[in-house]
């Protein structure tokens, strides 16, 4: 057999670890893998985490954040970077200087809370994410409970979504993906730089094992832009995959399990 020689492209998230597996660091490394990128990984954070929620969280030290970067963007180098859990100030900001010199396209996921509400951002943080992080972002994904926290904007309808995305423009991201994914009806989403809009819509699947659905639709935006995918392509390409690991999310534990990142590998039922 040949040895392979070509390089996949190479996309670093930036967020901090599940050990249920689900979501976090290890829904990025299997959405990466699902799209043929090498997924390269800083950790954050340390979650003690389970299908019933988040037991215990650790933020890792700014100076073994930076030196993860560091040794992996300096060697191996990036074609795109996935945010998530960033956990304090000291960590946005870290990252937000840090991304600023990186020539590649960003994906900032502003993690605030988990699956189950469970706290995952310090509130004096958020005022770091409005002026540091989302300033340097290509793409940013908040949910409607993180369009809340950042904008005060309550949504309740798609009319709202619009409002949403102004607000979050203002920031500074190229673009504002805005999640719906708590309405009713439809799974639909609001992918605007502020002039184009591109609403996605897709079936809303009778399934509650959907944790880590923010973390895989960031981490797979970033890889349709690794592999040369502009905005729309790399979001309308990702809302597909996610939209099949939700309908075959699965059951683990006690409480709410996982979507399935490797569903299309799965053999058809």
């Amino acid at each position: 057999m040949p040895i392979r020689t070509a390089v996949p492209p190479r996309v670093l998230t930036v967020a901090g670890s599940d050990s249920g597996g689900g979501a976090g660091i290890q829904a990025d490394l299997k959405t990466m893998l699902a799209h043929g990128v090498h997924g390269m990984s800083v950790l954050t954070a340390v979650t003690a985490q389970n299908s019933l929620g988040v037991q215990g969280a650790w933020e890792l030290p700014v100076e073994a954040v930076r030196a993860q970067y560091r040794s992996v963007v300096d060697d191996i180098g990036v074609q795109a970077v996935k945010t998530g859990m960033l956990a304090s100030a000291a960590l946005v900001e870290t990252v937000a200087e840090l991304l600023a010199a990186t020539d590649a396209p960003v994906v900032v996921d502003p993690v605030g809370v988990s699956k189950h509400g469970d706290a995952l951002l310090a509130a004096e943080a958020l005022d770091s994410v409005r002026t540091r992080l989302l300033p340097v972002a290509t793409v940013a994904t908040p949910n409607l409970d993180e369009v809340a926290q950042l904008t005060g904007v309550t949504v309740t309808d798609e009319s709202g979504m619009r409002r949403a995305a102004e607000e979050i423009l203002a920031f500074g991201p190229r673009w504002a993906l805005i999640k719906g994914g708590h309405l009713t009806g439809d799974a639909v989403d609001l992918l605007t730089d502020g002039s184009a809009e591109h609403w996605l819509r897709a079936p809303r699947y009778d399934n509650r094992h959907t944790h880590g659905t923010g973390c895989t639709l960031a981490s797979a935006v970033a890889s349709g832009l690794a592999l040369g995918q502009d905005v729309p392509t790399a979001v309308e390409s990702a809302k597909a995959y996610v939209t099949g690991a939700i309908r075959a999310g699965f059951p683990l534990g006690g409480g709410i399990g996982p979507v399935d990142h490797g569903w299309r590998t799965r053999p058809a039922e």
